[in-house]
């Protein structure tokens, strides 16, 4: 199984949100543990590193995406295709319309996000029906556990 993980579950981890980091982390353990195949969007990586290194510092937000995030997650290439492609899907948020045609390029089974509404808000928007289920960590979890 192939999973392409969002931007805020990696930061869920990375910057222990008490809210959230307990779902988060146990899709991260049986990434780790590979449960399943789990992948990241290079645009993500870049972007948690940015957000990531105001909280921790350049340093730690570095080496935690290196010790941590790369080796659980693999990185997924983002290519001028996709972004020409997230362009054309005019969704609301281009961040998560890149998120889901890297998704779609390597055949993802499912992306796994905090925020599931603003990708089903988008397809509904653009009369682009989601070829890829969004979940939730905990929703996943429920998954994962009766396959």
């Amino acid at each position: 199984m192939k999973v392409l993980i969002d931007t805020n579950v990696a930061l869920n981890i990375l910057l222990n949100q008490p809210n959230f980091y307990s779902g988060s982390k146990k899709v991260f353990d049986l990434a780790e543990t590979g449960v399943f195949d789990a992948f990241i969007s290079t645009s993500a990586i870049t972007d948690i590193y940015y957000i990531a290194s105001k909280s921790l510092g350049k340093k730690v937000a570095r080496e935690n995406i290196k010790q941590h995030l790369v080796p659980v997650f693999k990185p997924a290439s983002v290519t001028d295709s996709h972004i020409y492609q997230a362009l054309d899907l005019d969704w609301n948020d281009f961040e998560d319309s890149v998120q889901y045609v890297v998704g779609e390029s390597f055949s993802a089974d499912y992306i796994v996000t905090r925020n599931t509404t603003d990708y089903r808000f988008s397809t509904m928007r653009s009369k682009l029906r989601c070829e890829i289920p969004v979940v939730s960590p905990e929703e996943f979890l429920k998954i994962i556990t009766f396959t």
